[in-house]
């Protein structure tokens, strides 16, 4: 990805005479235009008007205030256009178009650096971990706390006519389920090759019909999850659904188990069965969870991190971390943060911002930042500002959805890790955790914002992570609906351009209007203004002219 590129006279200067050259092709429009009519602007130059400061004086004598309303009018106007095109650029983008062009095109002509010359690609082995941690980070995640789409986004969809997953999200859910779900082998049951089918169908119907037809031939337990996800309109159709898939899944399982060691085949196929199964448990748990049935969703979430304690690709412990949050089994959330919060694991905003609201809980009830100015911090309450410090620089995003200073949505199906869709996802379903833990929010309040403080800027190291991923925005506009405005970190500040153009758009839209109410004190500036302009010019023009001989002057003049 590009450098953000910082402002120069060259750009500044190419945006200038980009400008200029517009008015410079009206004024001459205007001048050819007028010389067809009595009523003209600009009255013919001499052919010698530029030869003596009398002739340049004469020129400037034969300009009417209805030439300099066109030119400050149409000076703004262009300058207007530029502005609307730039600040569109620049909110699709999030750069400003005219220093892209000067990037990409105007520096390498004008002897610029090339960042892909051999020279600038020896970089040192620090910037190369951070390149590749930046690139590891902005990898797309499944969403351990996705919702169902028949039973939430569809209903959602109903109710408000919008739709709150992409194109990308879902297609990354359909490799997804590819994935997981389908191998090599499906071609030897029929069901299964109806289903491998059905799972790369773009149209929902399709994908629900394929699904009946191979329910059709016998018990298909990717069939079920595909009916539960889609078809079903509640929660409690989903789990009876999942639970028809729990049975035909585990038989499926237990045959598969005895033939794995019978060819790289059969493994295959028990690879596919086993990731089968444990998607529909942890879908059922998440079904008894969301019916209130939360110590049963508890119990189901461990004896599956028992069961398959490799499979990690899930995150089930960042479910099982929701539910004890909503029993307030703080002791064993604290139990199961010990175990991932580790430094060799990857992180995610569930894991540091829990830490934070269990070191929040200690002290936020009695916690006031009056008082803690005059006394300074207590040892706890310094552990809590720290821990909430460090949540806030691994996602920097999330504490203005929990303190509910922007709107949340639904969240998407797939997260980008210390991205604004990680935030959404967060939030969604742990602020009334926060909440619940008296002075929690407050005491996120008064110390969120003295993270920035702690972490240099621009962003060229960390303060306790790796640097903020510069792809995060990119992703997010993916991956998140169109209505929703995406949060960007670090902010971007307007591009100097447009702020050139908005400065630029108003001066002239202000000379067009005086000029047009005060005609002969704008003429008269203007004349003086355009005298001062052209003096050094005047004095150049006598000082050739008293050098030259007047034969050869008067030749080049009639040229």
């Amino acid at each position: 990805m590009l450098e953000q590129p910082k402002f120069s006279m060259v750009w500044l200067w190419t945006y200038f005479w980009t400008i200029w050259y517009f008015v410079m092709l009206f004024m001459i429009y205007v001048y050819r235009f007028s010389l067809n009519y009595k009523d003209h602007l600009i009255t013919a130059p001499s052919p010698a008007m530029f030869g003596t400061e009398s002739s340049l004086s004469m020129f400037l004598n034969t300009l009417t205030p209805k030439f300099y309303v066109a030119l400050t009018g149409t000076s703004s106007l262009i300058s207007g256009l530029i502005l609307i095109f730039e600040w569109w650029y620049f909110r699709k983008y999030g750069t400003s178009f005219i220093e892209q062009v000067s990037v990409s095109h105007l520096r390498p002509l004008l002897g610029g650096v090339d960042t892909s010359s051999p020279n600038n690609s020896n970089t040192s082995n620090g910037d190369a971990d951070s390149n590749r941690q930046s690139v590891s980070e902005c990898k797309v995640w499944r969403n351990p706390l996705n919702l169902f789409r028949g039973a939430e986004y569809n209903r959602y969809t109903w109710v408000t006519g919008r739709e709150p997953l992409t194109y990308y999200d879902m297609n990354l859910s359909a490799q997804d389920h590819q994935t997981f779900f389908t191998c090599d082998s499906d071609h030897l049951r029929p069901a299964d090759a109806i289903m491998q089918k059905a799972w790369r169908e773009r149209n929902p119907q399709a994908r629900i019909s394929a699904a009946h037809e191979a329910l059709e031939l016998e018990d298909c337990a990717t069939a079920y999850i595909l009916l539960a996800e889609e078809e079903a309109t509640t929660i409690v159709d989903a789990e009876k659904l999942f639970k028809q898939a729990l049975k035909a899944g585990e038989g499926c399982y237990r045959r598969s188990q005895q033939l794995q060691h019978h060819g790289s085949q059969y493994e295959a196929q028990h690879r596919r069965d086993t990731n089968v199964l444990v998607y529909i448990k942890r879908r059922l748990s998440m079904c008894s969870r969301k019916l209130g049935r939360t110590r049963e969703a508890v119990k189901m979430m461990r004896d599956l991190m028992k069961e398959f304690p490799l499979l990690s690709m899930f995150n089930i412990h960042e479910n099982l971390l929701e539910s004890l949050l909503e029993l307030q089994n703080y002791a064993d959330v604290q139990a199961v943060l010990a175990k991932y919060d580790d430094i060799s694991l990857p992180k995610s905003a569930t894991i540091c911002y829990t830490a934070a609201l269990l070191k929040a809980r200690a002290v936020s009830d009695k916690f006031s930042p009056e008082a803690a100015s005059r006394r300074g911090l207590s040892t706890a309450e310094m552990n809590a500002v720290e821990a909430i410090h460090r949540a806030v620089e691994f996602n920097p995003h999330v504490p203005r959805y929990l303190l509910e200073m922007k709107s949340l949505i639904l969240p998407p199906e797939h997260i980008l890790k210390r991205g604004d869709s990680e935030a959404i996802a967060y939030a969604f379903f742990h602020l009334q955790h926060w909440k619940r833990v008296e002075g929690a929010l407050n005491l996120l309040h008064c110390t969120w914002e003295g993270t920035f403080r702690m972490i240099p800027y621009p962003l060229e190291k960390g303060h306790l992570f790796y640097p903020y991923p510069i792809c995060t925005e990119t992703a997010d506009r993916e991956l998140l609906p169109m209505f929703h405005e995406v949060s960007v970190y670090p902010k971007k500040e307007l591009p100097f351009f447009i702020l050139f153009t908005a400065g630029l758009c108003s001066f002239t839209a202000m000379l067009a209007l005086l000029t047009h109410q005060f005609p002969e004190l704008m003429g008269v500036f203007a004349k003086a203004f355009l005298s001062t302009l052209f003096a050094p010019l005047n004095f150049i023009m006598e000082k050739v002219e008293s050098i030259l001989p007047s034969s050869l002057w008067h030749q080049l003049t009639r040229i």
